[in-house]
């Protein structure tokens, strides 16, 4: 029997039972940081419905569209400030490792989440590089 695929967010876990339960809608993300890395993955595997699901809609784009091109390779968590189970607003600061037309990229970013309705959202960010 083949082995499940790993989760894109580097979590180790089959994607099905990891990010895939948030993609389903089967359960939402009870951190900020488990909502950055379930976007990540969503990213890393082409759902811009969900992208879209969890994103704010003060500052949600009314379309989006991923580049193809574009290979995520690993996401490092570098910090993150309140995002509990039980706070209201959340920072996680990461680095999004990817290839694209054969360059490697790093995207360094503090992206801010909020709850919402009992649901953790992304809301804007701030890119540093």
């Amino acid at each position: 029997m083949p082995t499940p695929p790993r989760c894109p967010c580097l979590s180790g876990n089959p994607s099905a039972e990891c990010c895939g339960r948030f993609h389903r809608g089967d359960a939402s993300a009870p951190t900020a940081e488990a909502l950055m890395r379930s976007r990540y993955a969503a990213f890393a595997l082409g759902e811009p419905d969900y992208l879209l699901a969890t994103w704010h809609p003060l500052t949600r784009p009314e379309t989006l569209e991923l580049d193809g091109d574009v290979r995520w390779l690993r996401l490092d968590i570098v910090r993150t400030v309140q995002g509990g189970p039980f706070d209201s607003e959340g920072v996680v600061e990461f680095t999004a490792h990817s290839r694209s037309g054969g360059a490697a990229v790093q995207q360094h970013e503090v992206s801010r989440f909020v709850r919402l309705d009992r649901r953790w959202v992304y809301l804007d960010a701030v890119q540093h590089g």
